[in-house]
């Protein structure tokens, strides 16, 4: 491309100078021919004059002194009649511009100039005019590599971007060139930059998240269909089944809430359900595991509570925080549930160490964890609080105590708080 511009300006030029030079190479000429040609003239008029006063006075005519009239280089020849010729300097050889005057007394004059002065003269204005036009093409050149330059250095860095994209590297590098096409296309490939981050990003989460959030029913199954496999009980199978089945439609609620949220986290499809209904699953399902580890789970609190929320990402939430202080707490872990203006919280505490005090509100971030875990967890049962209009926060941390804050929908008779194992 480079050198596309630079030919194609140099040809430009070259058009320019050929067009402008020849015409002035041609008037120039003209004008410097007509020029000796008046000269001579006029030099043949002036000693046709002064012949003429010397013939009236009848002086004789001195060479010497008419040879004042004229150019050093030209030559003069006056014929008087009944006189010799007077020759006046040396007669020039081959072609010469030539002027014949006849005087008053019938004399003639006649003044020459050899051609090869007005040749020397051409040839010096051809020369000032190849050396201003040789200048112009060396200054065309340099401004046409200027120009080449400045047009394609941010076409070739335009180019390593597009090629940075295609690569996976979507960083914008947000550089401008001064060129409003350039600026524009540069605007461009930094939002489509921009564009193609967000959309990683959230591949990366949804993978992230569906890593995680899959898990736990994933595993909760298991566990079910482990109990099936060990007993002969028809009536456990059939519970356990219908357990189980319960659990598959989780996991499916699970998946679509994962892709909608990948769409438009703020996303939600709240509705009016019963609270008590998701805790009591939630410590149902969860039981068997902290069994095996040697530990309880209960619920306790305010029972008969209405909530405004989406039951599947409730349960995710508190599936979060349980499997949570399964593998960080210690002790019995326990599902509080309490009024508090118009607002239902559910509260999950347990006896073990606590959260870290150098983590504090920072446990739900993404990556951040205290032990060795993904550190997606929380931040996930937040997105999915948020997205239904609920909080969820870390209300102490020693021992830990995280709450999941529910706008709340007042019944017309609720129960009285009491503890289940």
């Amino acid at each position: 491309m480079r050198r596309r511009l630079i030919n194609s300006t140099l040809a430009v030029v070259l058009v320019v100078i050929a067009v402008f030079g020849v015409s002035l190479v041609i008037v120039e000429t003209r004008t410097i021919s007509n020029s000796a040609q008046e000269s001579v003239d006029s030099e043949a008029l002036r000693l046709v004059s002064v012949v003429d006063s010397k013939v009236l006075e009848d002086v004789a005519l001195e060479p010497d002194v008419l040879a004042e009239q004229i150019g050093a280089n030209r030559y003069a020849r006056i014929v008087i009649p009944g006189r010799a010729p007077v020759e006046i300097g040396k007669r020039p050889t081959g072609s010469v511009i030539r002027s014949t005057v006849t005087g008053e007394q019938g004399e003639t004059v006649t003044v020459e100039e050899s051609r090869s002065t007005v040749t020397d003269e051409l040839g010096r204005t051809l020369l000032i005019i190849g050396a201003v036009a040789l200048l112009a093409v060396i200054a065309a050149v340099l401004l046409a590599v200027r120009q080449a330059n400045r047009l394609a250095s941010p076409l070739t860095d335009l180019a390593e971007t597009a090629e940075r994209l295609g690569s996976g590297d979507p960083r914008p590098r947000h550089r401008r060139y001064g060129v409003p096409e350039l600026d524009r296309v540069a605007d461009v490939l930094d939002a489509s930059a921009e564009r193609i981050g967000r959309m990683l990003t959230a591949e990366r989460r949804l993978a992230a998240d569906a890593s995680h959030q899959l898990r736990t029913p994933l595993t909760a199954l298991s566990m079910r269909l482990e109990e099936i496999t060990v007993t002969e009980d028809l009536d456990t199978v059939k519970e356990e089944a219908s357990i189980a089945l319960a659990q598959v439609e989780r996991l499916t609620d699970v998946v679509r809430r994962l892709l909608t949220n990948s769409r438009d986290p703020r996303t939600g499809s709240a509705v009016v359900f019963d609270l008590d209904e998701v805790v009591k699953q939630q410590v149902e399902e969860w039981r068997p595991a902290y069994r095996s580890a040697g530990r309880a789970i209960v619920r306790s609190g305010k029972q008969g509570m209405r909530a405004v929320g989406t039951p599947g990402a409730v349960a995710q939430v508190l599936a979060a925080l349980v499997e949570n202080s399964l593998m960080h707490g210690g002790g019995t872990v326990a599902l509080r549930t309490r009024v508090t203006g118009n607002q239902a919280v559910i509260e999950v505490t347990d006896e073990g160490p606590g959260v870290p005090s150098d983590l504090g509100a920072r446990i739900f971030e993404r990556t951040i964890s205290g032990r060795n875990s993904t550190g997606i967890g929380l931040a996930v049962a937040r997105d999915l609080a948020e997205a239904d209009g609920g909080r969820l926060e870390l209300l102490q941390a020693h021992p830990p105590v995280f709450a999941l804050f529910l706008s709340r929908v007042a019944r017309e008779r609720e129960e009285p708080a009491k503890t289940v194992r």
